[in-house]
């Protein structure tokens, strides 16, 4: 009996922990079915043994559906074998409804010759090209489609991800608006200043015999128009001025003028009205004149000389154009153009990143081919991460914030450095270096060298033929001048007078060049806040010289 009794309890023991592994097997199972096990390790009689399961992949398969492009496995039938949640969201239809459907059904009648094409040629290699999707709304999303081929236990299939553009395509829209409505504003501008212009020189003979009658003109035409002696005291003033400032005849008399105009614009209007007034050459200055409301407006001010027969300045004539308005679309320009090189830098710095890593992989020779793409690539992303450059120092520039340090550097040394370099950037032109030994200046390294590198640039970009290129350095009296000297098709009279300017490209039929005419604004202020001056000798069809001058330390 007592035996029985111990054989009873044995076998209960024996139940509960048959129960118990039970329990741990199930336990184990259901890891393995919902991805939480990766691998087992299993002791026989050859010791412990590592067997990786199918859903090891886990890991990859929560970054697929977490990344924020599109991401499809197809067939060679073109039937979905596998699809992300981002693909789903993109055209609308829930992700268990995707799975067997022909992908084909997502692109629009009009595209899918190319999509054919693209996809057949991918079968074969790595492919990549844009193309559109049609979501179930019949709404068009344009993409970038990569294409890949995988293999899989079922056989080889193709890798398809998907990049939405839409945000890039609206951003281009949206710039390209801005354009034209710069563009516009622009011509509007010179337009109004053009017809002024030749208002002034059709009448100027007139006006020498009837003062009433050039009255009568002034006093209707919408701009503010004066008039002032050789000595630069104003004697008449249109109606548009006293019924903009308010003032009567007697508090704007002889020089009263100058306090309508705004407090932070008075030094340069000066300087440049008596600078004018000394040379004889047309007065251009912009300035914010302060209205009957106390309000401030910009005014683009041009005043030219009236010449007797002996060529002596009987007096001038000048306007005052509002230019309040393009002055806010520019700001608005401005504003888009930081925000936008902002928001491409990240991206740019990731696809830069993404190229190295393709570089450095050491696991299994790159081909050729694909080594060579990557060298475009690259090539590409530095061409882009220029301009960029430069679109967020002009927006640093019209925001007042174009600042950095100055110490003392050998600017002999740079520009010499700097003509080696070009020498191996530029290896078809021939770069004569002339030294002026050992000169000094107080400055910041990297943004000279900046101005040279774009004085270099531009010589080259506009001496298709000659490629001598001279880069000499010299001082003269208390300053360093360092000149750039190209043999190429040379500058017009106006051309020279407008080159500096913010956007202005040199136009010429037979020289088509990139760039958006920002290098030379650039340099420009780089040497102005340097304390230095930058100009530009040049005879159409003859090469030109650009040079900078800054004081020497």
């Amino acid at each position: 009996m007592e035996d029985a009794k111990t054989t009873y309890e044995q076998l209960l023991s024996d139940n509960n922990e048959l129960r118990i592994q039970l329990e741990e097997a199930n336990d184990t199972i259901d890891a393995i079915r919902t991805g939480q096990v990766d691998a087992l390790i299993v002791s026989n009689s050859d010791g412990h043994q590592l067997y990786t399961l199918k859903t090891a992949d886990q890991t990859y398969r929560v970054f697929i559906e977490k990344m924020n492009e599109g991401a499809v496995t197809i067939n060679r039938e073109g039937l979905i074998l596998y699809s992300n949640s981002r693909f789903a969201g993109m055209i609308g239809i829930p992700l268990e409804k995707v799975i067997g459907l022909q992908f084909e059904s997502f692109i629009p009648e009009e595209s899918r010759e190319k999509f054919e094409l693209l996809i057949g040629d991918a079968w074969e290699e790595d492919r990549k090209d844009e193309i559109e999707l049609i979501d179930q709304h019949k709404k068009l999303i344009p993409c970038l489609l990569s294409c890949n081929t995988l293999e899989l236990d079922e056989g080889i299939a193709l890798s398809l991800i998907l990049t939405d553009l839409s945000l890039l395509k609206e951003t281009e829209r949206l710039l390209k608006i801005k354009n034209l409505q710069l563009a516009a504003a622009h011509l509007a501008t010179e337009k109004l200043n053009n017809e002024l212009e030749d208002t002034v020189k059709e009448r100027t003979s007139e006006l020498s015999l009837s003062r009433e009658h050039f009255k009568y003109l002034a006093n209707n035409i919408p701009q503010m128009t004066w008039t002032n002696l050789p000595n630069g005291e104003i004697n008449y003033f249109n109606q548009q001025w006293y019924t903009y400032t308010g003032l009567s005849p007697e508090d704007t008399k002889q020089w009263g003028w100058q306090n309508v105009v705004h407090p932070d614009d008075r030094k340069i209007t000066a300087e440049k009205y008596a600078a004018s007034l000394s040379s004889g050459e047309t007065l251009e200055v912009e300035n914010r004149y302060k209205k009957a409301d106390n309000t401030y407006r910009w005014h683009l001010n041009r005043a030219v000389p009236l010449r007797n027969e002996e060529g002596e300045i009987v007096f001038w004539v000048g306007t005052a154009t509002d230019i309040e308005d393009q002055k806010k679309e520019m700001d608005r320009k401005d504003e888009f153009i930081g925000i936008a090189s902002h928001e491409l830098k990240t991206p740019l710095t990731s696809l830069k990143g993404y190229l190295q890593l393709i570089t450095s992989y050491k696991k299994e020779e790159l081909p050729p081919t694909v080594k060579q793409y990557i060298t475009k690539a690259n090539n590409a992303l530095n061409k882009l991460q220029r301009l960029i450059n430069d679109l967020l120092d002009v927006s640093k520039i019209q925001a007042g914030m174009f600042n950095y340090a100055l110490t003392v550097i050998n600017l002999s040394q740079l520009v010499k450095v700097w003509t080696e370099n070009a020498q191996h950037i530029y290896p078809t032109h021939k770069f004569e270096y002339q030294d002026g030994h050992e000169l000094f200046v107080n400055g910041n390294a990297e943004r000279i060298e900046q101005v040279i590198m774009n004085l270099v640039n531009n010589a080259v970009k506009y001496s298709p033929d000659n490629k001598k290129v001279i880069i000499q350095i010299a001082a003269h009296d208390d300053m360093v001048r360092v000149s750039v000297k190209d043999f190429g098709i040379g500058l017009s009279e106006e051309q020279m007078d407008r080159i500096f300017e913010r956007f202005y490209r040199v136009e010429d039929k037979k020289y088509m060049t990139s760039g958006l005419g920002m290098g030379l604004y650039i340099s420009a202020e780089i040497i102005k806040n340097h304390k230095g001056k930058i100009g530009v000798e040049s005879k159409l069809g003859e090469g030109a010289t650009f040079y900078f001058d800054l004081p020497l330390e």
